[in-house]
């Protein structure tokens, strides 16, 4: 079996031929076979994207407390982050590249704050963009802050790998640094941002209280202003006070747990390109929480599927992430989470013309899903995927 993309039929006898290159040269249903046929059980689909990941945070795995929320969760982060040495971050980061490579990942939006990880992406078959990623709340650090970002940007030139900086969040950045990180960031044409990831972070600025605001003000730290609006709503304002309405360039927002109504409209109004990136295994380890997906389809926005990093979930797997919507969401079809995790993906990274679907002239990878629940067509704990070419 085949999928195309979201938009095309299932293909039950499906075929994909390629070239010598491993380049789609035509995709039909069989009718008969030759001697180059080899067969499947399974389903075949398109390379994955992974539209969020932070790979250099690989050494982490297994060492987080759960449903912390996102207070709990910046103080393990703060405390733990190198308590491995670089030798070792190192060594973990590139085994998870080549894990996420076999099991099907043909391209990944990573997040890095450091160059641990340039030299293995500039080894690795699998297509990278690098969002070099800022933090900085006090106003007077911003343009020293984004000097430092720069500097990591040159460090990735050097690699030969596409990086540039990007926006944290809304929490971790004064207005002003927020605001010159994406004016910089939107100069690749890219940008990722973690949006709305907790109900913290909209008290934070919706109201300047919760557990989020306690944490920055225990330490001494300058908070964002208080809006009374959404928290997406505000990182929007941010970017109009430079750019024209709507605001050009492929945005990435991520998490999206605490998205509403209101700032979708605000996102659709005022972003020329806006994707929504979905981590759900990794929202429920930090927060026991998952982002309004019924929302978020019913108002057709483009999704995308991470798997964020093992500082928030035991496992980078595309696979498992289809399988906790299946489980959450059993009214969505396996084909258009495929979608998600696909065409969506390569489109974010203006990678369409060669990832994301079985095209002829594209070169996305083939990957076999196996083990499937045929009768309801969805993934299962035993399903698994690897990549065949």
């Amino acid at each position: 079996m085949i999928t195309l993309d979201a938009n095309a039929p299932v293909l039950k006898r499906g075929y994909v031929l390629l070239n010598s290159d491993n380049e789609v040269v035509e995709v039909g249903e069989l009718t008969e076979e030759c001697e180059d046929t080899e067969f499947y059980s399974g389903i075949l689909c398109p390379g994955f994207v992974n539209a969020h990941c932070h790979v250099e945070l690989s050494h982490l795995v297994g060492m987080f407390e759960q449903a912390t929320g996102m207070s709990g969760f910046i103080n393990q982060i703060n405390a733990m982050r190198e308590n491995v040495g670089k030798e070792g971050r190192i060594k973990a980061l590139e085994a998870q590249m080549d894990k996420m490579y076999r099991e099907g990942v043909s391209a990944m939006a990573d997040i890095s704050n450091c160059s641990e990880s340039f030299e293995c992406k500039s080894k690795s078959p699998m297509y990278t963009r690098t969002f070099l990623e800022l933090f900085g709340s006090e106003p007077k650090d911003a343009q020293d802050v984004l000097e430092s970002g720069k500097s990591l940007a040159q460090v990735a030139k050097e690699y030969d790998i596409d990086a540039a900086i990007t926006p944290h969040s809304c929490y971790t950045m004064s207005p002003q640094l927020l605001a010159m990180a994406a004016q910089e960031g939107l100069k690749s044409g890219f940008l990722s941002y973690h949006s709305q990831e907790s109900h913290e972070e909209e008290e934070l600025i919706r109201t300047g209280t919760g557990a989020l605001a306690e944490n920055y003000k225990g330490r001494g730290l300058s908070t964002p202003p208080v809006t009374g609006k959404p928290a997406l709503t505000y990182f929007i304002d941010r970017l109009l006070s430079f750019s024209k309405s709507p605001v050009e360039g492929n945005v990435l927002l991520v998490h999206n747990v605490a998205i509403d109504q209101e700032s979708i409209d605000y996102a659709k109004e005022h972003l020329a390109n806006p994707y929504f990136a979905i981590c759900p295994l990794s929202n429920i380890f930090i927060h026991r929480a998952l982002p309004p997906l019924n929302l978020m389809r019913e108002n057709n926005l483009k999704i995308c599927l991470g798997t964020d990093s093992l500082s928030s979930n035991t496992i980078l797997s595309i696979v498992k992430e289809i399988e906790c919507i299946h489980k959450k969401f059993p009214q969505i079809p396996l084909v258009e989470i495929l979608g998600w995790a696909c065409s969506n993906g390569a489109q974010m990274l203006g990678k369409q013309d060669v990832l994301g679907s079985f095209e002829p002239g594209k070169k996305p990878g083939v990957v076999l899903l196996e083990n499937i629940d045929w009768e309801n067509f969805k993934l299962t704990e035993k399903s698994t995927a690897r990549r065949l070419v």
